[in-house]
């Protein structure tokens, strides 16, 4: 599941961000970082992926 997730994460990091830990503080900073600049919201998904269970 978790690699369905990154998959998700690296063409819209929100979704994948939301798959893991729902709608809560860490899908807001991704959605912001996200419109920030594409690159730090995937890596801020990614991250969010791989350290949650």
């Amino acid at each position: 599941m978790d690699l369905i997730r990154i998959l998700l994460s690296i063409l819209l990091p929100p979704v994948g961000v939301f798959l893991q830990v729902g709608i809560g503080l860490q899908f807001w900073i991704n959605i912001l970082l996200t419109l920030l600049g594409y690159i730090p919201g995937v890596v801020h998904a990614v991250y969010i992926i791989a350290t949650r269970d």
